[in-house]
């Protein structure tokens, strides 16, 4: 790939030092995924400015305007806290006709909503668990039909915020009370499913029209041997003490049985096309016991990390972390915008 004019566009408290000498991996977490594109994009040989954004969009106009990027690297999650905008700010590089990696508008409106993409994945017939949606400021009515334990969490927000081991309810009851927690405190409306037993497995994607699918990744609970709370909350995924205690990593599902592999590459496939997503994406699934394979989500733009699970899975097919990057900005280059298309 030649050199490229790269904007690497994050959020504007995430914008990492030059170095991490002398900082505590407490400190690094925080903008990780900042630091390791930014820093292996300068590796390879390209031209990188870093801007962060908060809650105007008037100096990501100037730097496209000023300095002419070939591509903008989108890292951005959210847009003034809020994180179902990110996919306006995506729709901003459209209407400046800018090449961006990552996700178009669409595919994050649709993945963003938890409810809408599950809507969309029963009309695919694409098994989930079965669902309601408990609106905030509406009276709370127990949703019928639906078996327990279920499952509360936030219907837009991600990063497992909100989830705990309280999200998993037994009872009218406790399904009631953490309801109210997701209104009053994640302050959005409550998605509520079926909670799914089982194995909970990642599976990457790469890809704009022709896909790449990754190596399934599994979340290893440890010693969590409660099969009802065997949820990946805020701790499981973010808290290093707590995974250290409990045992927790992630690894690749190298044991799934073949009728299991190939619903999880077929599956995912459907699913990406359905989203209309594009760049990459990785699927949450649930595999019960009997091999049944629910999809839980799908996360557009997922962590970049290079020591996330993403990048771990491309790297276990011999995809390095800075080929990583280099085919993520081609297909971000390569992706066919409608103002591409002939239709501007």
């Amino acid at each position: 790939m030649k050199q490229l004019k790269i904007l690497v566009v994050v959020h504007e408290t995430l914008v990492p030092p030059e170095s991490i000498d002398g900082l505590s991996e407490q400190q690094i977490d925080e903008w990780r995924t900042e630091y390791d594109v930014i820093r292996t994009l300068r590796l390879i040989g390209h031209e990188v400015q870093v801007l962060g954004v908060l809650d105007s969009l008037t100096e990501l106009r100037s730097a496209i305007t000023d300095w002419k990027p070939d591509v903008v690297f989108n890292l951005l999650e959210e847009f003034n806290g809020i994180v179902t905008y990110d996919q306006h700010v995506v729709a901003f590089l459209e209407l400046m006709q800018q090449p961006y990696t990552g996700c178009n508008p669409r595919g994050l409106l649709l993945s963003r909503d938890k409810p809408l993409s599950k809507q969309l994945l029963s009309y695919h017939r694409i098994p989930t668990p079965q669902f309601a949606v408990l609106r905030k400021g509406l009276k709370f009515r127990p949703p019928k039909r639906m078996r327990y334990p279920l499952f509360v969490k936030s219907a837009t927000e991600d990063a497992s915020l909100g989830i705990a081991r309280a999200s998993v309810v037994e009872s009218p009851q406790q399904l009631q009370d953490r309801v109210a927690f997701i209104h009053e405190q994640v302050g959005t409306d409550a998605l509520v499913e079926e909670y799914i037993a089982g194995r909970e497995v990642y599976v990457g994607v790469l890809g704009n029209e022709r896909l790449t699918r990754l190596p399934v990744r599994e979340l290893y609970f440890g010693s969590m041997t409660d099969g009802q709370t065997m949820i990946a909350t805020r701790k499981v995924k973010w808290d290093r003490k707590y995974q250290e205690k409990h045992g927790i990593d992630w690894r690749s599902a190298n044991d799934l049985p073949p009728a299991v592999e190939s619903a999880l590459d077929r599956l995912s496939r459907r699913i990406y096309r359905a989203l209309g997503l594009c760049g990459y994406a990785r699927m949450d699934f649930r595999i019960r016991e009997d091999g049944q394979v629910f999809v839980l989500e799908a996360n557009a733009n997922p962590n970049l990390a290079a020591n996330d699970e993403f990048a771990l899975s491309a790297l276990s097919m011999g995809i390095g972390y800075p080929e990583l990057l280099k085919r993520i900005i081609a297909l971000g280059l390569a992706y066919k915008a409608e103002w591409r298309a002939g239709y501007a």
